[in-house]
């Protein structure tokens, strides 16, 4: 069973925004790549198309597309939106990873 992904209100209001700014789009795609220092990298774009395979979470209007391969990954990921001096960024809270890189962008799991 499938734990989703969960948006902050903070996260909702930005992808909100973002989709406003830019017509055509389906939602937020999330996912992840091999990348960085601890093994897996996040990766958040505009989603364009949607799979027939992709999983598919709405919350407050907005939806997020995780492709099969990701969503082992990341269910049960909070995606958050915060402030921090002049720079704004999304920040994960992932009950899957093991371990996080300093920069936060980059994790490992227990078995991958």
């Amino acid at each position: 069973m499938h734990m989703g992904i969960h948006l902050t209100a903070n996260a909702v209001e930005r992808v909100k925004r973002f989709l406003a700014e830019q017509p055509g789009t389906l939602g937020l795609r999330f996912g992840v790549k091999r990348t960085g220092c601890s093994g897996w990298g996040y990766q958040v774009d505009m989603a364009r198309d949607q799979a027939d395979n992709d999983r598919v979470f709405e919350q407050d209007g907005v939806r997020v597309l995780v492709d099969p391969d990701s969503l082992a990954l990341v269910d049960g990921t909070e995606i958050d939106f915060v402030r921090t001096g002049l720079n704004h960024q999304f920040v994960f809270r992932n009950p899957n990873a093991a371990a996080e890189c300093g920069c936060g962008e980059s994790f490992t799991t227990e078995d991958r």
